[in-house]
């Protein structure tokens, strides 16, 4: 395979068609090597337009998303370069490793223990000294370590829980895939106000439930 290529063709044939234009996420994705993030027995996915599963003894379980929704997550966060980032969900780490190019500091949070050392692994081949892998529950966020500029669920939600909207600084951003199967939408929360947040519904998608948010939070509005 000529992975350059096939890096050229996914940006140009499946990210910048999904309203990806901004040329600092585009120049990042032809940056930062996503076939290094991706299992070996997967590669050849790397840079296929459908989510890549993570372990070979679990198909349907935890996955990298979607090139084009990995991209567009990243451009309407627009992460500054002196923010503090939390991620939800590490995977593999190839979504740690974009905002750690972009941020002051990402701290991400894994669930999974068979995920983390993989995680640090790549995050550590990459260079990255700014990115720090936790392994923990990513419902209750990371409080100690609040509040947050931006925070990025890396998978799907059936509601966004309070406890992380609270760890958001006020001006902070929060990206999730919210609801139940198979309708689900990208939306992005922004705290307004001590005990105020707004939201707004970016596009249409799916994703795997992130581990440990099986259970709706019964928050709202």
């Amino acid at each position: 395979m000529n992975v350059e290529l096939a890096r050229f063709n996914m940006i140009e044939q499946q990210i910048r068609p999904w309203e990806v234009l901004d040329q600092s996420v585009l120049s990042l994705l032809s940056a930062v090597r996503r076939e290094d993030f991706v299992p070996a027995s997967h590669r050849a996915m790397a840079f296929v337009d459908m989510q890549t599963p993570l372990l070979d003894a679990e198909p349907n379980g935890p996955c990298m998303l979607e090139p084009k929704v990995e991209a567009r997550l990243l451009q309407e966060l627009q992460v500054q370069r002196h923010e503090k980032v939390l991620e939800v969900g590490t995977g593999s780490g190839f979504m740690a490793a974009l905002l750690g190019h972009r941020a002051m500091q990402v701290l991400t949070l894994e669930l999974r223990p068979e995920l983390v050392p993989t995680a640090r692994q790549n995050l550590r081949r990459s260079g990255l000294t700014n990115v720090s892998v936790i392994e923990g529950d990513g419902a209750a966020g990371l409080p100690a370590e609040a509040p947050f500029d931006v925070i990025l669920l890396s998978g799907s939600v059936a509601e966004v829980p309070r406890a992380l909207l609270e760890q958001l600084k006020i001006g902070g951003r929060l990206a999730a895939v919210v609801g139940e199967p198979p309708i689900m939408c990208a939306r992005l929360f922004t705290r307004v106000g001590a005990e105020a947040w707004s939201e707004i519904d970016l596009f249409d998608t799916a994703a795997p439930r992130l581990a440990g948010f099986e259970e709706p939070s019964r928050f709202h509005f």
